[in-house]
Formats: structure tokens, C-alpha cells, sequence
């Protein structure tokens, strides 16, 4: 993610009262090196965890707490403060928090700035599983949802209590890929809680999905290839989960050193050529995923011995592109699946790449990550994904690659049915 991802950004950091306040200080630094400016209001309980005085250091500006100061208000200070932000923050997101927004409290210079904003809102929620879970929370979250509000996490694990469930807040590099999303699109999806209703148990019954896994190695000569540090987990996490959704999938899956998920018809290639005959013998499907990360180019001659070393340095190589297997069944004419997804792993400006190969390669949703160095995403064994399509951008938390299977084939058959 470069530096000035967010240069001239003006964000209202509103810090709630729990033991998660302190990544807050973090998300301000993260925000702030990426160029935002950040302002930050802390509750009267936040103040119990961190000091304001580390807030200011952080941020460079004062920190704001007291609904009546003279000096502030003034100037209508809580107005100034919401309207003069491009986003309000709310980390931690407390069940207080929650409840006070989703009724429209105004009783301290947080809700009063929250209720007095024209801006979005973007909630990362933290509290005890229990609290998270409870009817009530679940309740307002739905209600701060349909009003608009923006939610990034809460994700699963061990809490201060000693407990292990939802509602650990969103980490701050989490918080900041959600920052940018809501902040790149008029329009930016919320996340559903994760708290799910009851799904249909086979929602893709009777649905043929086609699944494209793992790296693909082109060959140099008989020894040596050009490829990727792909895994194929996510790939065929995706095909394990549409067959426990009741698909018929077809995975056809590069070379990678992981067993083929249960259920599913696997065929087995090396190139990226091999991969596109192999697709289009496949088709036709229902759905299209290209999870795959395809090698860009090949060697324009293969070798036919191993390549020496010589006196005169390396050898040159001269690359041809690889075909473009997602734009291939994207604009078919006439074998074009109801739904095509692909994927895209970027280093930088991720949201920007993902939205111009949505619109370029004419597919209905593309699954963005962030596959720099230190993301730990390829051969990891979890995600952090932003689905982009024509309505605008989701962001999930980092999910095990599992869950991240799991929450896409439920948004894939709903997109089937759509297209219906």
C-alpha cells in the first residue's frame, strides 16, 4: 500500500471505552503515515485505557472529549468537527456505542458529533462474544446497516476475558483497507455481521461452477520455469466450499503441493496455455471463478537442453503474453457463464487495479488482495479481501481462506439467482 494512499484524507477518529482503545493509537500512526489527517474524540470511558495526550502525539491535533467546552462550542464545535471529516471512524466500537448510535443518543460529544454528521461512517465493532452475539447488538448493528453505517469486522478469537468467539476489533491495517474502500466509492458496501442468519444448506444445487486454482509454471527449458508463490489454498477452498454447497465443480488447478478438495472434478495442467484448453473443454458453467494466478508471460522460444552458463553472461529471454484466460470467458459470445469472478493480487493501489480489471477483462466481480511483501498471503492461511463490482467495493476482515471460500459462494449464489 503506498504512502499517500489516503494523502489529504480528513478522518474523525472516534475512540470508544474498551480494552481494544489501544490499537486505536496504532490506526491513527497507520493512517497518518499513508497521509490522512486525523482528529480524534475520545468517550469518557476511552480515556480509562488511553490517555489523550497519546492521542494528540499520534495524531498532531488535539484530542476533543467534553460536549460543553466554552472554547469548542462556541464555534458549534461538534457540527465543525463531523462535517469537516470526508469519514467518521468509530474504533473501538463499543455495545454502548453501538446501541446509543442505532437509537440516536446525543449525550456526549461523540453521539452528538455521530448523530450530527452528513458524512459516512465506518464502526469497528469490540466487545465480548456474548455482547456481540445478544439479540439487542445484533438489533442495532441491523439498524445502523440499513441506515447506512459501514462495518469492519469484528473477527474471531481470544478475548481479554479469556473467552474465544467474534468480536475482537478489526486489526488497524484492516481498519485502513476498509478506510480506503469507503472512501473510494460513493456507495460503499457494508459487512455483514458475523453473526449469519441460517444459510441454505445447498444454495448451489444444480449449478455447474468452473474453478481456476494455483500458479501455472512456463517452462524456460527442460529444468527450469517462470512462476508464482501461489498456493492454490484460496482456489480450492473456493471448490470446496461450492461442493459442500451442492455444485457440480470443476477445478482446474496448476501445480501445487496441496491434496484436491473432496468432490470435485479435478483436472491437472502446467502452462497457462494448458489451463485455457482446459477451461474452455470445461465449459459450459453456471459460474466462472478465476482464482488462479495466471503467469503474465512465457518464454517466446522453450529451450530444448538446459540453458549453460557461459562467458558471456546470462542468456536473454524474450517474453510473449500468455493468454488472458478470465477476459477469454468474459467476452465470449456466446459461452459466457451467468457469473464470472476473477481475482486480483496487487502490490499497491489495489482498489484502483481491481476496479480497472473489473471494467477491462468484463467480469461481474473481481476479489482484490494485498500480496506485498510481509501480507503473508501467498501460501498463508489467511485473507484479506475487497470485493469490487459495478455497485461499489465490500471489505471483509483478514478470514481464514476458508471463510473467505465460505462467505463467496454465498454471495455467488446469490449473484447466480440474480442473473436469473
Amino acid at each position: 500500500m503506498s504512502g499517500t494512499s489516503l494523502s489529504a484524507a480528513r478522518i474523525l477518529l472516534i475512540i470508544g471505552g474498551g480494552v481494544a482503545a489501544y490499537k486505536a493509537l496504532d490506526l491513527i500512526r497507520r493512517l497518518r503515515e499513508r497521509g490522512a489527517k486525523v482528529r480524534v474524540i475520545m468517550t469518557r470511558a476511552a480515556k480509562q485505557f488511553v490517555t489523550p495526550l497519546s492521542a494528540a502525539s499520534l495524531s498532531s491535533e488535539k484530542v476533543y472529549d467534553d460536549l460543553f467546552s466554552l472554547t469548542d462550542e462556541a464555534e458549534m464545535g461538534h457540527i465543525e468537527l463531523s462535517r469537516a471529516a470526508d469519514l467518521l471512524v468509530v474504533a473501538p466500537a463499543t455495545a454502548d456505542l453501538i446501541a446509543r448510535m442505532a437509537n440516536g443518543l446525543a449525550d456526549d460529544l461523540a453521539t452528538t458529533a455521530l448523530l450530527a454528521t452528513d458524512k459516512k461512517t465506518l464502526l469497528a465493532p469490540a466487545m465480548n462474544l456474548r455482547m456481540w452475539l445478544h439479540p439487542a447488538t445484533q438489533r442495532n448493528v441491523a439498524t445502523l446497516q440499513k441506515d447506512g453505517a459501514l462495518f469492519v469486522g469484528p473477527t474471531e478469537g481470544e478475548m481479554a476475558c479469556g473467552e474465544f468467539g467474534p468480536g475482537r476489533m478489526a486489526e488497524p491495517l484492516d481498519i485502513v483497507a476498509a478506510v480506503e474502500a469507503a472512501l473510494a466509492e460513493p456507495t460503499t458496501l457494508p459487512l455483514p455481521p458475523v453473526a449469519r442468519a441460517p444459510r441454505d444448506e445447498k444454495p448451489l444445487a444444480g449449478t455447474h461452477v468452473l474453478i481456476t486454482s494455483g500458479p501455472t509454471h512456463e517452462p524456460i527449458d527442460p529444468v527450469r520455469f517462470i512462476a508464482n508463490r501461489s498456493s492454490g489454498r484460496q482456489g480450492h477452498a473456493i471448490a470446496a466450499a461450492a461442493a459442500a454447497a451442492g455444485a457440480r465443480v470443476t477445478l482446474v488447478s496448476g501445480p501445487v503441493a496441496i491434496p484436491d478438495p473432496p468432490g470435485v472434478a479435478a483436472i491437472h495442467v502446467e502452462s497457462a496455455r494448458e489451463m485455457l484448453e482446459a477451461v474452455e473443454k470445461a465449459l459450459p458453467a453456471d459460474i466462472f471463478v478465476a482464482a488462479a494466478a495466471v503467469a503474465d508471460w512465457r518464454v517466446a522460444e522453450i529451450g530444448a537442453n538446459k540453458l549453460k552458463k557461459g562467458s558471456s553472461g546470462g542468456p536473454s529471454l524474450k517474453l510473449v503474453e500468455n493468454p488472458d484466460i478470465l477476459a477469454s470467458v468474459a467476452q465470449s459470445p456466446s459461452r459466457r457463464p451467468a457469473v464470472v469472478v476473477g481475482f486480483a493480487a496487487e502490490t499497491e493501489n489495489v482498489l484502483a487495479h481491481a476496479r480497472d480489471k473489473l471494467l477491462k477483462k468484463k467480469c461481474d466481480l473481481i476479489v482484490a488482495n494485498d500480496v506485498g511483501e510481509g501480507t503473508g498471503v501467498f501460501g498463508g492461511r489467511t485473507n484479506l479481501v475487497h470485493l469490487v463490482s459495478k455497485d461499489g467495493v465490500e471489505s471483509w476482515p483478514s478470514l481464514d481462506k476458508s471463510e473467505v471460500a465460505a462467505r463467496l459462494v454465498e454471495r455467488l449464489a446469490a449473484m447466480r439467482d440474480a442473473a436469473k
